[in-house]
């Protein structure tokens, strides 16, 4: 039943881009109908541009978020577990998490030229913030008491660490996790403005230029569909670790 409420909206928000499409209010290339948007999906599976194009970009966001996600792992758990190491770093990269995505494109690449460096670096930026965030923030407020209890059952450093603290923060550094994967797909369109010549981020602002808008909105319904199927595959390694450590 819950999966049936769930696909309902879908179904009305393509009843309602149908309607509107061959209403009149709009022409064919400001608003192609669902089935020019197929014909556009078939076009490009037809010249063998699809799957490349999916593969590459899905590979720049897995690259960037475990690169990005290891990094706020890290961090965030330093930060997290030390004072004098958060009252050195919070500051700072409070700060740096204010930048917008597209500010650290001209220094990218400055630094990186362009190839696939800076455009791994940029989603790996975008994922890192949310797992520092929220790991730091959970270790933070691991209940004090539980801590003591690891205490007196003799656990100092990793011990404690591993035992009582990592099992606590687990579900939420897996939101974290979530999170930064989110915005690793939010970032890779600001990473394919980096000279880019393949991608889903590159097919979507191609499209804009050569007026496919068939194209740019396939481009955008493959990027929703592709971070709502990782997504559900950390949600399930979620639901995994919380049946384990709830």
């Amino acid at each position: 039943m819950r999966g049936l409420l769930g696909l309902l909206v879908p179904v009305l928000l393509l009843l309602g881009w149908q309607l509107l499409a061959t209403s009149g209010l709009f022409s064919a290339s400001q608003l192609p109908t669902p089935g020019a948007v197929l014909g556009a999906l078939r076009e490009l599976l037809d010249r063998g541009e699809l799957w490349h194009n999916i593969a590459i970009s899905t590979q720049r966001v897995l690259l960037g978020v475990a690169v990005g996600a290891g990094s706020g792992l890290l961090l965030g758990g330093l930060v997290g577990l030390s004072r004098p190491v958060r009252s050195a770093l919070g500051p700072t990269i409070a700060a740096l998490r204010a930048v917008p995505s597209l500010a650290w494109v001209p220094l990218l690449l400055l630094w990186l030229g362009i190839g696939e460096t800076p455009k791994i670096t940029l989603v790996a930026i975008g994922a890192f913030f949310p797992v520092y965030t929220t790991v730091s923030a959970a270790l933070d407020h691991v209940d004090r008491h539980l801590v003591e209890v690891g205490r007196a059952y003799g656990r100092r450093g990793i011990p404690l660490f591993l035992q009582v603290q990592l099992p606590a923060i687990a579900p939420a550094t897996l939101s974290g996790l979530r999170l930064g994967l989110a915005q690793g797909w939010l970032f890779l369109v600001a990473a394919e403005l980096i000279a880019s010549s393949i991608g889903l981020g590159f097919l979507l602002i191609n499209s804009q230029s050569t007026g496919r808008t068939d194209i740019l909105i396939l481009a955008i319904i493959l990027l929703a569909v592709l971070g709502k199927l990782t997504d559900g595959l950390l949600g399930l390694l979620e639901k995994a670790v919380l049946h384990r450590f709830g």
